[in-house]
């Protein structure tokens, strides 16, 4: 495993936790949840509409990419986690994840493609695509997301190719 940090690195202390935690968005109590006013009607919206969607998911762009061909599906509908999407939405998960991944894998020179979730942004589902580049070893594994952090932003228009042909590949997939 290679760290994209020279040594010594410092072991910090966990912070001492808090509880209760505070709202996340789109949680009673929490901010507002924008996310659900988009997908529910980017078509009136100000903000570009997603790359791909059907009525039950999303496939949006991200912002800062360093590797092109990064995105990120979300539920249309306001979902929290895998435990409470509705039946039909969950079936329809695998398949549609599969899809982006072929999607991606098509961009070429991707050796592997990473789904992550993290569950402590919103309160929405959404689960994140990191192509991994051919021959880019030390992002193996867990490692994929803290390199991708670190790496320059990459070109606009390479990003906005890799984003068009993962839209293609989508839409001629229907």
């Amino acid at each position: 495993m290679t760290l994209p940090y020279a040594e010594p690195l410092v072991r910090l202390e966990p912070q001492p936790r808090v509880i209760p935690e505070p709202p996340r968005v789109g949680e009673p109590g929490g901010p507002h949840c924008g996310l659900c006013d988009w997908l529910a009607d980017f078509e009136n919206s100000e903000h570009e509409p997603p790359l791909w969607y059907d009525d039950d998911w999303a496939l949006c762009r991200a912002t800062g990419v360093t590797i092109p061909g990064v995105v990120w599906l979300a539920s249309r509908g306001h979902h929290d986690s895998f435990s409470d999407l509705p039946d039909k939405v969950a079936q329809s998960y695998g398949p549609v994840v599969a899809r982006i991944e072929r999607a991606i894998l098509a961009l070429g020179d991707i050796a592997r493609v990473h789904v992550y979730r993290w569950g402590d942004g919103s309160a929405h589902f959404h689960v994140w695509f990191f192509p991994r580049p051919l021959g880019m070893l030390e992002a193996r594994r867990e490692m994929l997301p803290l390199w991708a952090d670190l790496l320059p932003e990459a070109p606009k228009e390479d990003v906005a190719d890799a984003e068009a042909k993962i839209a293609a590949a989508l839409a001629a997939d229907n």
